[in-house]
C-alpha cells in the first residue's frame, strides 16, 4: 500500500499505541488475582497485539512501545485500583478511536479494529468490582462533610478568635469529634440500608476520610503565623481535595467531573463565606477575647 508521509506517520502513531496498550493489559493480567479479570485482560491484550500486527503490515515497520506509559499505567492501576487505571487509559484510547475513523476508507479491517476498541471500554465497565468503589458513597460523605463543616468552622473561628493556637485547638477538637460522630452515623445508616456494604467498613471509610481532611485543613495553623494566610491555605486545600476526589470518581465511575466539582466547591466556599461573617459578627457584638 502506497502511503503519503503524513498518513504513514499517523498510522505509526496508532501502531505504537496498540503495542503499548498490549503490554499494559498483559502486565495487569499477570498481576491480577481474579481469574475472570485476568482472562479478560489477556484477551484484550491479544486483540491489541493483533491490531499492532495489522498496522505493521501496512507501514512495513516495527515500533517499540512507550515504556514510560507502561510503567505509569501499571503503577496507577496498582496504587489507585485497576478500575481507575484502566478507565484512565481508555480515555486516551478513545481519542485514538476518533483518529481511526478517518482511516475507514483505506482498508475494511479498520472498521473491525474500531469496533473492537469500542467494545473494550464496555467490557471494562463491568470488569472489576473493587471494594473502594463500593464504598465511594461513604468516602463522599466523610469528605464532603469535613470540607463543608470544617472549612466553615475554621473561617468563623479565624474571625472570632484571631489566635492561631486557639483556632487550631478548637478546630482539631471539633474535627475529631465530628469524625467520630459521622463514622457512627454511617454505621447506623448502613445497617438500615439494603446494600452490599458492611456497616463497620462503611463507618471506617467515612471516619478516616473525615479525619484525614481535618488534619490537612488544620495543619497550616501549626506552621504559619498569619491567620488569614492560614485560612487561604485551608480554602486552597479544600479545593484541591475536591478536585482530586472528583477527578478520581469521574474516571473510575464514569461521572461528570465539572458538574460535581463546581457543586462541591460552591457549597464548601459558600458555607465558609457565611461562617466568616458569622465569626466577624460574633467578635464584634459579643466581644470575644476583648
Amino acid at each position: 500500500m502506497d502511503l503519503n508521509p503524513d498518513l504513514k506517520k499517523k498510522i505509526l502513531k496508532f501502531q505504537k499505541n496498540e503495542i503499548t496498550e498490549h503490554f499494559v493489559y498483559k502486565k495487569l493480567a499477570n498481576l491480577s488475582k481474579d481469574k475472570k479479570n485476568a482472562e479478560t485482560l489477556t484477551r484484550i491484550s491479544q486483540e491489541e497485539i493483533r491490531h499492532y500486527e495489522f498496522f505493521k503490515s501496512i507501514t512495513g515497520e516495527m515500533v517499540s512501545p512507550e515504556r514510560s506509559k507502561i510503567i505509569i499505567y501499571v503503577f496507577i492501576s496498582r496504587i489507585f485500583g485497576l478500575n481507575f487505571g484502566l478507565k484512565l487509559m481508555e480515555k486516551g484510547e478513545g481519542l485514538a478511536q476518533d483518529g481511526y475513523n478517518g482511516l475507514k476508507g483505506i482498508d475494511f479491517a479498520f472498521e473491525k479494529i474500531i469496533q473492537e476498541e469500542n467494545n473494550h471500554e464496555q467490557e471494562l465497565i463491568g470488569l472489576i468490582d473493587e471494594e473502594s468503589l463500593r464504598y465511594t458513597s461513604s468516602v463522599v460523605l466523610g469528605l464532603n462533610d469535613a470540607l463543608v463543616e470544617l472549612t466553615g468552622a475554621l473561617a468563623g473561628l479565624t474571625l472570632a478568635l484571631q489566635n492561631k493556637r486557639l483556632i487550631a485547638i478548637a478546630g482539631l477538637i471539633t474535627g475529631i469529634s465530628a469524625s467520630l460522630s459521622m463514622a457512627s452515623s454511617e454505621y447506623l445508616s448502613t445497617q438500615q440500608e439494603e446494600t452490599d456494604k458492611i456497616p463497620w467498613k462503611a463507618s471506617i471509610y467515612t471516619g478516616i476520610t473525615y479525619l484525614g481532611a481535618v488534619i490537612l485543613l488544620i495543619f497550616p495553623y501549626f506552621l504559619f503565623k498569619n491567620i488569614f494566610f492560614c485560612l487561604f491555605l485551608v480554602l486552597s486545600s479544600a479545593i484541591f481535595l475536591i478536585f482530586i476526589f472528583n477527578f478520581y470518581t469521574s474516571i473510575a465511575k464514569g461521572l461528570s467531573f465539572k458538574k460535581r466539582f463546581l457543586e462541591m466547591v460552591g457549597i464548601s466556599l459558600g458555607i465558609s463565606g457565611v461562617n466568616f461573617f458569622v465569626g466577624l459578627w460574633i467578635k464584634r457584638f459579643l466581644g470575644i477575647l476583648n
